[in-house]
């Protein structure tokens, strides 16, 4: 039985919170998008460091680099028949940081994309497709037909100052797609293997961690301020929160974040005076916890 890690890495661009994808070029799911991962190189290498091998594989990161990334386990998948190819156990990591550079195919993958998480259907699986009998070539009409009907995604507008620049896959990566005969970030089909559920599993970890852990403030610069941290909640949440009421909740928990005596460069969109500027606190938890809206409402 082989072993294998794969990664659910985060990050904001322009304010919207977006994957690391791949293309895979090589069977099984040749065209497919899929997670970045790769076999573990037994008794060379710990479980962690072959997660931070194929991240820094498909980014460009060194080790210093790296140091500033959260990773943690997120969990194995194991099912019988998950791999075409033989018995394969894959141990997941959830990743994110904020300022995560450009994506670049590395491996086997031919192409490698920040892809909005919104732009994901997570509820296909491409664990079920088979390959095609003979030489012939898998491409992405393996795994499903064109959905016309499907509504595109809108472009990513400016976000709340959070760093990370402009949202990578755009439409003119769809048209480029298009001539060579792949699809594009923007019109993705099911993801390879399993991968749907470790995105859905890994996306809802992240939603709770941040409810009761600061690792909110792993997305963003070691200076920030409330509007940008709020806009991390927003953006993994995917719901609008109070402007007032978050700033403070969020200055009543102790060490969740520390003033650091400074201000923004520039004030807000409307004018008035710079908002202050925060860095990490020595919190591990927070008590009390920040819930999701939903959850708040239930609890209540």
């Amino acid at each position: 039985m082989a072993v294998t890690v794969d990664i659910v890495a985060l990050t904001l661009r322009a304010g919207a919170l977006h994957i690391l994808l791949v293309e895979r070029g090589g069977r099984p799911f040749q065209g497919a998008w899929a997670l970045p991962g790769g076999f573990v190189r037994a008794g060379r290498e710990s479980l962690d460091a072959a997660a931070a091998r194929e991240l820094a594989e498909e980014t460009g990161l060194d080790a210093t680099q790296l140091e500033r990334v959260h990773l943690e386990q997120l969990g194995s998948y194991g099912d019988p028949g998950r791999d075409p190819r033989m018995p394969v156990v894959t141990v997941a990591y959830l990743a994110f940081a904020p300022d995560l550079p450009e994506a670049r195919g590395g491996g086997d993958a031919s192409s490698a994309a920040w892809v909005p998480v919104s732009a994901l259907d997570l509820g296909g699986r491409c664990e079920g497709c088979t390959e095609p009998q003979g030489p012939e070539r898998m491409t992405s009409q393996t795994f499903a037909e064109p959905d016309a009907a499907r509504s595109r995604p809108p472009e990513q507008g400016p976000g709340h100052g959070i760093d990370g620049g402009g949202s990578v896959p755009r439409p003119a990566d769809d048209a480029a797609a298009a001539e060579e005969g792949r699809p594009g970030p923007q019109s993705l089909r099911p993801l390879a293997f399993d991968h749907a559920r470790i995105v859905a599993e890994g996306l809802e970890r992240a939603r709770a961690k941040i409810e009761y852990t600061p690792l909110a403030t792993a997305f963003l610069a070691e200076e920030f301020t409330i509007v940008e941290l709020r806009g991390v909640y927003e953006s993994i949440w995917g719901s609008p929160l109070h402007a007032g009421n978050f700033h403070r909740k969020v200055l009543s928990v102790p060490g969740f974040v520390e003033s650091t005596g400074a201000t923004a460069a520039r004030g807000g969109a409307r004018g008035g005076p710079r908002a202050r500027l925060y860095r990490a606190g020595d919190a591990r938890l927070l008590h009390p916890a920040l819930l999701r809206p939903d959850r708040e409402e239930s609890v209540r």
